[in-house]
């Protein structure tokens, strides 16, 4: 096997959003996007509770992409402007496909935060080509529970097939685009091949632990957490050092001009103002506060 060679390694540093601070390994000052991926962001671990609750996200809009939450540990509700209303526990996955638009709310659930826990989770902006930015809203959830697990030959790697496929299994998640999302644990000394699709961009971001990669590069939690890899090859390797848990993403680029501003991703800055009205004149459905 031809070894795909790395482009990018890049921190996780934190960032504010508004009273919540988080980790965002994309965008960066040196990493813009890893096309179709345009940001990541990693957001706890926090203690949740009745007098710390700050990622009670009320209604919102999105158009043109697809907010994706991994949700790692905790619970949350989900509410949208189609009428889904789910909880999302630890393990689960929620794929929501703004197209033409959508309002939805997350947060803790109330039960959630009366017992105080931890509540720790990726929410990644998958985007849209030109063609299916206007398609109409989706939501998906899959539980912890529905995924395929496919295992390294030593059985101390586990890939989650979340969506897209590998070794023959395919995940859940109906997807517009082609494109791979992977969840994969590793024990200590754990070694595995992973191969890629040579159209696709792709990248690793490590949640916790610490892996080596292609035998040169190391990934540590507070160091180096995030590689983006070259389209030069048919895949990597990757080593736990100690027990890890990283998130694997690959896509086809599509290599098209990108407008974002606040919860809107189209091609054009007339497309943005034409989301504002929309959403404006009530065009993305309705989401009453909770």
């Amino acid at each position: 096997m031809k070894q795909t060679t790395i482009k990018n390694v890049g921190r996780s540093d934190f960032v504010n959003m508004g009273p919540i601070k988080l980790r965002q390994p994309l965008p960066t000052q040196d990493i813009e996007m890893v096309d179709p991926f345009i940001l990541l962001h990693h957001y706890g671990p926090y203690q949740i509770d009745e007098l710390n609750n700050p990622f009670d996200l009320g209604p919102h809009p999105h158009r043109g992409f697809e907010p994706i939450t991994f949700l790692i540990q905790g619970e949350q509700l989900h509410r949208d402007s189609l009428g889904n209303e789910s909880i999302v526990k630890a393990g689960d996955v929620q794929w929501t496909t703004a197209g033409r638009g959508i309002v939805h709310a997350e947060g803790p659930t109330k039960s959630f935060v009366e017992k105080g826990g931890t509540l720790e989770g990726i929410q990644l902006w998958l985007n849209l080509p030109a063609e299916k930015k206007m398609i109409a809203a989706n939501y998906q959830h899959v539980k912890s529970d529905g995924f395929s697990i496919v295992k390294s030959q030593d059985e101390k790697v586990a890939i989650q097939i979340i969506a897209g496929a590998y070794n023959g299994k395919s995940g859940k998640i109906s997807t517009q685009t082609s494109v791979n999302a992977f969840m994969i644990d590793i024990d200590p000394d754990g070694f595995e091949t992973i191969t890629l699709n040579p159209k696709h961009q792709s990248m690793i971001y490590l949640l916790n632990g610490n892996v080596t990669v292609n035998d040169t590069i190391g990934l540590k939690q507070n160091e180096n957490q995030f590689i983006e890899f070259n389209r030069d090859g048919e895949g990597f390797t990757i080593k736990g050092n100690e027990k890890s848990k990283l998130l694997f993403l690959s896509g086809e680029p599509f290599n098209e001009k990108v407008k974002s501003w606040g919860p809107y991703v189209m091609n054009t800055q007339t497309e943005i103002m034409e989301a504002m009205r929309d959403y404006q004149q009530g065009k993305m459905g309705f989401l009453p506060v909770s």
